[in-house]
């Protein structure tokens, strides 16, 4: 299909439509649709007078602002690649994946500056296109922000004269052109970019739409970092498109989180499992008032039955869902089927067509655990500048995940683990999901994982990291008398690790890669 369209229509039609409609409550700031199409407008005609045109890449890397949207929206009308950068990465991090992409221009919070100037001299990002953002991110007494530095401009100076009219572009941006690229998490080896094109977008709009049955009077509480694509394909994006208000910090506190949820009478949530486990952990749930809360997306990880537990009798049907930066929303559980499913990652969107594969190209009948495969207009267009990672991971239009699932009778899916996360111990194909799933049940765990380390005698062998909960110990002896009767005794963890906490991605999910870096040999 091809149009001359694009994701920066979202802002300019909504300013026509609902022009005082407030679309965001940033920091307890509202912000109407046509005060945000005029920042975006005015962002644009700064990139456009700073040289940026279509094709170009543009660096971000910055806390939840409405800054972060001005720029991503305004690249969106000009045509240019929106390259939105995890805030946690250190500076070799950024360095790569800043001249992977070929990254021309830079927005960067002052939290970042340190970072920025140990590595500016050695981006492709050229003289005069570092811009400088003041984050209000003033959190300590006495705390002095950095300055804007002499050789970074500052961005409200630089738009602020700008015009708030549409931009005029020369070359129209096609539904087809590249809208962002988003870097994956560096499981294994160097993080690739997964490039994401406008109309996958906008189908992605629609199927979330379809998911939350989105109303203009739905009020939508999320703190999910907006340089992922959960927060800005699944809950912003589709948000604004939809003519909703949105709630916006610049981070994740749970206290915070959950009296917005009655501060602003929320209807739809979005927040991942740790977050809500999190939230749980405040006691504010007891507190306020969630009455208005018609529905709760989350997931993000494997989610214990006595947190959707939990929820629930606050009134809170948690939905989970499926996806990957290479192809997010791929599923969503119906409210309906939370408690009879309870463990399933639902079935697939509108817009997803996904199976579960034998690797040899066969669909597997229900029970057999496989690959999960999907193929539709949501899944991305390929990995930038790496054509041998994207034909192997998209073969003949069909996305391959590294998820290994089954199908139950009735068509609803469930994941069972990452293909690589997989050991074999004695022979015997070892699944770590499985027991940490059965682990998270126990009242003295707040969270577990399981990597396969090597072992002469079986090959590899079950290591579990432990968290235990507040105030709480354990022991091995406790665990593993805990899992003798609902788990194989081969599936057993052999060796453990009790930790305060456990590395984390920017989606709450276990960093299994640095587990088994730092502790495979212990």
């Amino acid at each position: 299909m091809s149009a001359d369209w694009s994701i920066g229509c979202i802002p300019y039609k909504r300013a026509l439509l609902t022009p005082e409609k407030t679309a965001i409550i940033f920091e307890d700031i509202p912000i109407t649709y046509r005060k945000l199409n005029e920042g975006i407008n005015k962002t644009a005609h700064m990139l456009e007078k700073k040289g940026i045109k279509k094709g170009d890449r543009v660096g971000l890397i910055l806390l939840n602002c409405i800054e972060f949207l001005e720029v991503y929206f305004a690249c969106a009308k000009l045509g240019a690649i929106l390259v939105p950068l995890n805030w946690r990465l250190v500076w070799p991090e950024l360095e790569y994946q800043l001249n992977d992409s070929s990254v021309r221009l830079l927005v960067f919070h002052d939290t970042f500056l340190g970072s920025i100037d140990l590595i500016r001299n050695k981006l492709k990002v050229e003289q005069g296109k570092f811009i400088f953002l003041p984050s209000g991110n003033n959190l300590l007494p006495g705390f002095q922000p950095p300055k804007c530095p002499e050789w970074a401009d500052d961005y409200h100076k630089i738009v602020d004269g700008q015009p708030v009219s549409e931009p005029y572009v020369e070359d129209p941006v096609d539904l087809n052109d590249s809208l962002a690229i988003i870097y994956t998490s560096g499981v294994t080896g160097k993080p690739k970019g997964a490039v994401v094109s406008h109309l996958q977008t906008y189908f992605k709009n629609f199927q979330v739409r379809i998911y939350t049955d989105s109303q203009p009077g739905d009020v939508i509480i999320a703190q999910m970092p907006l340089f992922h694509s959960g927060g800005l394909f699944i809950v912003v994006t589709p948000s604004l498109c939809s003519g909703v208000t949105i709630v916006m910090r610049r981070g994740f506190d749970p206290n915070e989180f959950a009296e917005d949820i009655q501060r602003y009478k929320g209807t739809i949530i979005f927040a991942l499992t740790t977050m809500w486990r999190l939230i749980l952990e405040t006691g504010k749930l007891d507190q306020i008032d969630v009455g208005s809360v018609r529905s709760v997306i989350g997931g993000g990880e494997r989610t214990p039955p006595s947190l959707f537990e939990e929820l629930a009798k606050r009134n809170l049907r948690m939905q989970q869902g499926f996806g990957q930066t290479e192809n997010s929303a791929m599923t969503l559980l119906p409210k309906e089927d939370i408690q009879r499913k309870m463990g399933s990652i639902g079935k697939p969107g509108f817009f997803t067509d996904i199976w579960i594969s034998d690797g040899k190209g066969n669909r597997l009948p229900p029970g057999e655990i496989g690959e999960i495969c999907a193929k539709g207009p949501t899944v991305m267009s390929g990995y930038w500048g790496n054509p041998e990672e994207t034909a192997q991971t998209i073969v003949k239009g069909v996305l391959h995940t590294g998820d290994l699932g089954y199908i139950d009778e009735e068509g609803y899916f469930y994941i069972v683990d990452r293909a690589k996360d997989m050991y074999r111990s004695g022979g015997e194909n070892v699944y770590p999901a499985e027991v940490e799933k059965v682990l998270m049940t126990h009242p003295k765990i707040s969270m577990a994982a399981i990597i396969g380390v090597p072992d002469n005698k079986w090959g590899e062998i079950g290591k579990a990291f432990i968290v235990p909960a507040p105030n709480e110990t354990i022991t091995e002896k406790e665990i593993l008398d805990f899992l003798k009767d609902k788990v194989a005794e081969y599936k057993h963890p052999t060796k453990f690790k009790f930790m305060k906490e456990l590395p984390l991605t920017a989606t709450m999910k276990v960093k299994k890669s640095e587990l088994k870096e730092l502790y495979s040999e212990e």
